[in-house]
């Protein structure tokens, strides 16, 4: 759980719940810990989001699961379960 207030499933109004629905883990349901911390200011999830979303979206130079391993090594290097 994170330390900082978070707006939960429960109490959000219907632009955060699209939101949540858009960053929600597939595998879980829940959505992570590193973006709930945005729903104090959904303007930001949706931005970290689309961060997100083009930095994996693809390139001509590498594929998808290249840069998921690559922020896989990161996240290890850097000790963050993310």
């Amino acid at each position: 759980m994170a330390w900082i207030s978070t707006i939960s499933d429960d109490d959000a109004d219907d632009e955060l719940v699209a939101l949540f629905d858009r960053v929600r883990d597939r595998h879980t349901g829940r959505v992570d810990n590193i973006m709930a911390i945005h729903s104090l200011n959904p303007a930001g999830l949706a931005a970290h989001d689309g961060l997100y979303s083009s930095a994996m979206a693809g390139t001509a130079t590498l594929r998808k699961v290249e840069r998921e391993m690559i922020a896989l090594v990161v996240s290890q290097v850097n000790d963050c379960h993310y």
